[in-house]
């Protein structure tokens, strides 16, 4: 999936987003820098300001370690993890935007779901409910009742 806009590109390949900058108005603004890419899993969040009728639009990517600037319209001009489009160019960020944030989603509840399938350490699980019990924060039945469960009997 991509999206071209006035000073760059902007693709959405497997779980990573690729910056490419091509054109005149992003050699001047960007120089003559390579392609830049950021793996879904490293963004923190994404801004979309929407092209009027008078200005450019941009999409901007933040994450963990980046230095976006914060200025507004004229100083993601600049900055390198920003991309600029016209009206016209619009409906294809917009697009692309929703399909980052499903990645993120996608990303984000497989993450989750490997977590919490982790095995417990009935033993552990166990040896710590005992300590509780000696603590008198359980009481024998309810120590008793939270082993059974755990043993699955």
């Amino acid at each position: 999936m991509e999206a071209k806009g006035v000073n760059g590109q902007l693709e959405l390949v497997g779980n990573k987003i690729i910056i490419k900058r091509k054109g005149m108005l992003a050699k001047m603004t960007q120089g003559l820098k390579g392609d830049k890419e950021i793996q879904i899993k490293q963004i923190s969040s994404m801004q979309i300001k929407k092209a009027g009728a008078l200005t450019n639009g941009y999409i901007q990517f933040t994450f963990s370690g980046g230095k976006e600037n914060k200025g507004g319209l004229f100083d993601a001009t600049k900055d390198e993890n920003t991309i600029m489009f016209n009206k016209k160019q619009m409906p294809d960020f917009l697009t692309l935007k929703e399909a980052v944030e499903a990645k993120i989603d996608e990303l984000s509840t497989s993450n989750h779901v490997q977590a919490s399938s982790a095995p417990v350490d009935v033993a552990d699980q166990i040896s710590k409910l005992a300590i509780l019990k000696d603590q008198g924060i359980l009481t024998e039945d309810e120590f008793n009742a939270k082993k059974k469960q755990l043993l699955g009997v």
